[in-house]
């Protein structure tokens, strides 16, 4: 039977056995056209204010169900993949009827979180924080803490939030999440191109470092390009060099209750 709301399960790198959740139109509505991005160009690129209305219809509860009967040994059920779930209304909706299935079920070890992928351009509305501070797990978005990097790398909407307020907005968010864990994502690139200079650079790296100082999240994960990237002209860093970002974030941030990783 064809799936309306879930894919997978599947392995992820950072969140063990994952089953994905997508509350969005099947076309790709973003806020971000990152020239990362696994999923390709941004088709519907809009600004942070726009919202789709578009609740979860009796099927997300029987997907739901007769998914995960088979897998009781289950990490996450992670929110957001064709674009960025924080747009539609009804995200608690299915935010709910998720929690109460994984209340329901029985599992051979810890129950799955309820995790949300954002990629942050829309916590600095006040209800939006107020929706996303209930996910046990939320992964954060910051790849840069220049303006310059941000615009370069993420290509936000015109309408996007300055970088300085992205990072003021997870620093308030994070004041709010006193029991979930507020991880960071930092995906880092290089490039094959002169005239294109990636976000793995001395200046922004540094200023990450310190952006992260403010925002005291749970976790930090630095991590690269694991698929084809919407760009041909960008391209993974190596183990290496995440390494090196993540000796600079430890001697920067100096802070026992940041977990750093890289993968």
């Amino acid at each position: 039977m064809p799936r309306d709301y879930t894919y997978g399960p599947f392995q992820s790198r950072r969140l063990g056995l994952s089953l994905g959740v997508d509350v969005l139109p099947k076309i790709k509505t973003c806020t971000f056209d990152c020239v990362y991005c696994e999923i390709g160009n941004t088709i519907h690129l809009v600004s942070p204010k726009f919202r789709i209305s578009s609740p979860p219809t009796h099927k997300f509860e029987k997907e739901l169900r007769d998914i995960l009967k088979y897998f009781p040994h289950l990490a996450s059920i992670t929110f957001g993949y064709n674009g960025e779930p924080t747009l539609n209304e009804n995200l608690m909706e299915f935010y709910d009827i998720a929690l109460k299935v994984r209340n329901e079920l029985r599992w051979t070890g810890t129950p799955p979180h309820l995790t949300l992928f954002t990629n942050s351009s829309t916590l600095h509305f006040e209800d939006i924080q107020e929706r996303v501070k209930n996910f046990e797990i939320v992964l954060a978005k910051l790849d840069a803490a220049t303006q310059a990097d941000y615009i370069r790398i993420n290509r936000p909407h015109k309408l996007c939030p300055e970088n300085d307020r992205i990072i003021d907005s997870l620093i308030h968010l994070r004041e709010k999440m006193t029991s979930n864990k507020l991880v960071l994502q930092c995906l880092m690139l290089n490039s094959h191109r002169k005239d294109f200079s990636p976000n793995f650079n001395d200046k922004n790296i540094e200023k990450l470092a310190f952006a992260i100082q403010k925002i005291k999240p749970n976790e930090v994960q630095i991590y690269s390009l694991a698929r084809i990237p919407a760009e041909y002209f960008v391209f993974s860093i190596d183990e290496k060099q995440k390494n090196q970002i993540k000796n600079v974030f430890n001697q920067i941030i100096d802070n026992k209750n940041i977990k750093i990783s890289y993968f």
